[in-house]
């Protein structure tokens, strides 16, 4: 196997480098290709019509999002890119957390979905009986989504 000493993609001539992956977690049934939108009711807090969407640059936190959609569907978890400007999601970030520890963003773009997620593993039914509790006591104190 011959080096290549210039470092270089020799189909493209140059090297590219990776993008970011992102996750979206939900219920959802998409197809590869398909635009996830803004616009449908939102998973959580007063489950308004969301301006935003939301992706994550970690697993874990598509996992829940997908744990904590609502309905009856399967969970997924899609490999997305965006289409548009992304950023911070504030109720994961710095207006309740320092930094942005689950890697968390929203948009008002489209994402398109480019693969899915087939095998993970998902929390414990405790863990996310616990969530499910604790974001129903937000809600009941009155304390919801910086999203809405």
């Amino acid at each position: 196997m011959e080096k290549n000493p210039e470092n270089k993609n020799t189909k493209a001539g140059a090297a590219s480098p990776f993008a970011q992956t992102y996750f979206h977690g939900t219920k959802a049934d998409f197809n590869i290709g398909d635009l996830i939108r803004p616009g449908f009711n939102s998973n959580f807090g007063q489950r308004k019509n969301a301006r935003y969407i939301f992706l994550t640059a970690t697993l874990d936190a598509s996992i829940w999002g997908a744990e904590l959609s609502l309905g009856e569907g399967k969970e997924r978890i899609y490999l997305v890119e965006p289409t548009g400007e992304i950023e911070d999601d504030p109720d994961l970030t710095d207006k309740k957390f320092p930094g942005n520890p689950s890697k968390s963003y929203r948009s008002k773009h489209p994402f398109r979905v480019v693969g899915e997620v087939c095998r993970w593993q998902g929390h414990t039914p405790e863990q996310v009986k616990a969530m499910k509790d604790a974001l129903e006591k937000l809600n009941a104190q009155g304390i919801h989504s910086l999203n809405e």
